[in-house]
């Protein structure tokens, strides 16, 4: 099992990936929307913003704090580390259910576009 400050560590990164991409792609597929991350084995939910500076205010909190939240998604610990880091396919987690997305069809296909 994966450590909250890693799972952190691995959030934060990907929110540098994002803000790596060309500001003109980045603006057209990111709609504003909160973000959840709930991290079932550690009892967290990550918390933040996509707009089109990219992904912000990550922050953690306790639980399932997700009411209100957009889009949520869920995974283990280890499992979202593999996602992250493109040793898990996020279609071969989802139809195995090792990740749980909670989302419009419309922001899965231009997050998944983004990213």
């Amino acid at each position: 099992m994966a450590s909250v400050q890693e799972c952190e560590s691995a959030l934060l990164s990907l929110a540098e990936k994002l803000a790596a991409v060309d500001p003109d792609v980045r603006a057209k597929y990111v709609v504003n929307r909160t973000l959840a991350c709930r991290i079932p084995d550690l009892d967290v939910v990550f918390l933040a913003t996509l707009n089109d500076e990219g992904i912000e205010q990550i922050r953690c909190s306790d639980g399932d704090a997700t009411d209100g939240v957009q889009v949520r998604i869920a995974a283990q610990s280890d499992d979202l580390l593999a996602l992250l880091e493109g040793q898990l396919s996020p279609p071969v987690a989802w139809a195995t259910g090792r990740l749980k997305v909670q989302a419009s069809p419309l922001d899965l296909l231009k997050l998944r576009a983004l990213l």
